[in-house]
């Protein structure tokens, strides 16, 4: 069967769809975007990752042409279409077609696409055995530039990053401040366990705010474990007892080396182990369901 995808209200096939060459989310990454995971038949967290995108769009002056629940509604059945009981979710919000200069008043209608498919970011490996990751020269951008709690199409920051890490054998990079402080990986955000407590970079260090993020902070504190945001130098990361990253797309992966120093044992920790057998449950309860012939 051939993938269906969501483009302003129309389902077509993947080998059909197509946006303008004037769409400026192509000509200037001008638009915002979730991504956002179904499991068994529920999408999980998916109202605030509606939440956050219409956020972005407000922040932006992007007008989204779709209530909140009308974006549900084309969700569930991007995803029936498909057949999916499990799948990654891209929703693309662009500023729509326009003209060759940038002037956002010359684009009419916003353009709204989903598309569902699956993913797998890492080795299944990976999650045993934990990643090696480093820290690259590329600085994450000044929250004063462009606010890292718009997920823009710009993505052009983190790509250069990831471009790094790849350069050097690695998955993942830890971005850095203009302070040199740690803000979060290329499209993760980043957590430390030192002497039982949960330590992530504040939202204003220059993260963003991730609904997984919020996840294993709520998780955490209903497992009576200690969890804070706390600014943090790569010190902090070098001398944790455990790390791990967390996303959407990765869900929570352990991390077990960063920039040639061995992070605790050099394995996935017991808590960080926890954590993610607590997240892999809390996909079966919190979310909207649907169902799949």
């Amino acid at each position: 069967m051939a993938l269906k995808i969501y483009i302003n209200g129309k389902l077509v096939d993947k080998e059909d769809a197509k946006i303008s060459v004037f769409d400026h989310g192509l000509l200037y990454g001008d638009g915002v975007f979730e991504g956002i995971r179904a499991y068994n038949c529920l999408v999980f967290k998916l109202e605030a990752h509606i939440d956050r995108l219409y956020e972005s769009a407000h922040t932006i002056m992007l007008s989204i042409p779709l209530t909140k629940q009308e974006l549900i509604k084309a969700v569930i059945s991007t995803l029936k279409a498909n057949s999916f009981k499990d799948a990654y979710i891209r929703l693309v919000i662009t500023r729509g077609v326009g003209d060759l200069g940038m002037d956002p008043r010359k684009c009419p209608k916003a353009s709204v696409i989903i598309i569902a498919d699956k993913i797998k970011l890492y080795p299944e490996q990976l999650y045993r055995d934990g990643l090696k990751i480093i820290t690259v020269p590329t600085l994450r951008n000044p929250s004063e530039t462009l606010n890292p709690q718009i997920k823009s199409l710009n993505y052009l920051n983190n790509i250069m990053a990831k471009i790094e890490a790849v350069n050097s054998g690695v998955e993942e990079a830890i971005l850095l401040n203009s302070m040199g402080f740690v803000t979060e990986c290329t499209g993760d955000n980043i957590f430390v366990v030192k002497n039982g407590e949960l330590c992530t970079p504040p939202q204003y260090m220059g993260i963003l705010r991730g609904v997984t993020r919020d996840s294993v902070l709520a998780l955490a504190r209903a497992a009576k474990i200690p969890a804070r945001e706390q600014i943090m130098t790569r010190h902090e990361v070098f001398n944790a007892d455990e790390l791990f990253l967390t996303g959407t797309a990765a869900e929570i992966i352990p991390v077990v080396r960063v920039d040639g120093r061995v992070i605790g044992t050099g394995k996935p920790g017991t808590l960080t182990l926890k954590l993610m057998k607590a997240f892999h449950a809390s996909t079966s309860k919190d979310g909207v369901k649907y169902s799949v012939r």
